[in-house]
């Protein structure tokens, strides 16, 4: 079952998109002083946007400028009509606050059921939730698609790894909605508490998303539930989960009737043709709370416009490489942790659990890989040990041109995340001061 938005024809997209971006302009000119000043900047009035070629035309949005006008000083609707609101964690100072009017609700339910049906969701399901409710918009994204597709909804929330697998077993969970960490390590804690995963669970297949992902790692998901992987992409301030979700055939289809994709250089801020990587960007085309023009997620992908044997027409999205604000920069070579745990799950012996750890020797930087190793090998000889030590120190070496030092430490001893896994643990600033 295809959303007829989704099969439409190029040129019939793209004239719904001209006019829904032209009026999102001209809503965001007459009711967000910041967006009147900095159009006006730029020499664009409403009527100037006459196709989508024209967003190139229009300023960017920063997550700064959601900040510096913290809490609602980007709604472009009058709190009245504001009937919910969501925001980041503010771990790195004020958080990002996102406002809903009934009609954005609408909306996110509408994309997050058509998410849901790329994995076969349907009202005979049963959908484990297990993305943490409250201001983070992943629990409350996922259950209001799954309700309105007529799926029993279990809103267990994160946390609670035994009771979690024990309502999975008991009431029959047929879907998964969690962070790809958080179902491995649901995995591991089945294993130990001796359920059998193939006889005692029900699941054919999970959602997942909120934390880039290699192929490695979603592999491991796979294997671990023997489930079809479906990839969920978005982020609060766009509408939350629900702006992109996979198909079968590979990659993640945007949902471009609400919102429009670009890739442009990070560096530059030129949009990049078709087929290249760069930084994604955001234009929300339906909102009205909090409509965004040209929103730069920092995410790093590619967008392909090749229609899909899915049957789907709209845009397919690479999935997320990394963030440009997390790509590390070790002695002048770019690598981001998802490249990291793509080299570490390719190598038999270790788990998909690490964490990297960044110092300074004199002026150098030195990286070193915290990896768990697996139950069997871990009882094998210490030689074993040692040559699986220079084998995955060599792939990075090879893969990634990084000289990194591997330390293997014992099975579920790194600390496992109940939400978005914590992977990096840069040391080198708190040297330097």
């Amino acid at each position: 079952m295809h959303s007829q938005a989704e099969t439409m024809s190029r040129e019939d997209l793209r004239a719904l998109q001209a006019r829904r971006l032209r009026e999102t302009v001209e809503r965001v000119y007459h009711l967000v002083p910041f967006y009147r000043r900095k159009l006006e900047e730029a020499g664009v009035r409403p009527e100037d946007i006459r196709s989508v070629d024209d967003l190139r035309r229009l300023p960017f949005t920063l997550k700064q400028d959601l900040r510096d006008h913290y809490p609602f000083g980007l709604f472009a609707t009058p709190l009245e009509q504001v009937i919910r609101i969501h925001s980041s964690s503010g771990t790195t100072g004020k958080p990002t606050v996102v406002g809903y009017t009934a009609h954005d609700l609408e909306v996110w339910t509408e994309v997050m059921a058509r998410s849901l049906v790329m994995g076969g969701v349907t009202a005979a399901d049963v959908v484990h939730n297990a993305y943490g409710y409250g201001l983070f918009t992943g629990g409350l994204g996922f259950h209001y698609g799954a309700e309105r597709l007529g799926a029993a909804v279990v809103p267990s929330s994160g946390g609670f790894t035994k009771r979690q697998l024990m309502l999975m077993k008991d009431f029959g969970a047929t879907v998964l909605c969690s962070t790809p960490s958080f179902a491995l390590h649901l995995a591991e804690v089945a294993k130990e508490e001796g359920y059998d995963i193939k006889k005692d669970f029900r699941l054919r297949v999970g959602f997942f998303g909120a934390e880039p992902a290699s192929e490695g790692l979603r592999q491991a998901v796979r294997e671990a539930w023997g489930i079809h992987y479906v990839e969920a992409y978005g982020l609060s301030e766009i509408i939350g989960p629900g702006v992109a979700a996979s198909c079968p055939h590979g990659g993640l289809h945007v949902f471009e009737d609400h919102f429009i994709p670009e890739i442009i250089d990070p560096e530059t801020g030129e949009v990049l043709p078709e087929g290249q990587e760069g930084e994604l960007v955001i234009t929300p085309i339906t909102k009205q709370a909090l409509p965004l023009l040209r929103y730069r997620t920092k995410d790093i992908s590619r967008l392909y416009y090749a229609p899909c044997p899915c049957g789907r027409t709209i845009v397919r999205m690479e999935t997320i490489k990394g963030r440009t604000d997390d790509m590390l920069i070790v002695n002048g070579v770019n690598v981001f942790p998802s490249q990291v745990e793509h080299v570490l799950t390719q190598v038999e012996g270790v788990t998909p659990n690490y964490v990297i750890v960044l110092d300074k020797k004199g002026v150098l930087d030195k990286l070193e890989v915290w990896v768990e190793v697996d139950e069997n090998v871990f009882t094998d000889a210490v030689g074993g040990l040692e040559e699986l030590k220079r084998r995955l120190e060599q792939e990075l070496l090879n893969n990634l041109y990084i000289n990194a030092k591997v330390k293997l430490v014992e099975p579920k001893t790194l600390e496992r995340s109940m939400g978005k896994a914590k992977r990096i643990v840069d040391r080198r600033e708190l040297i330097q001061k």
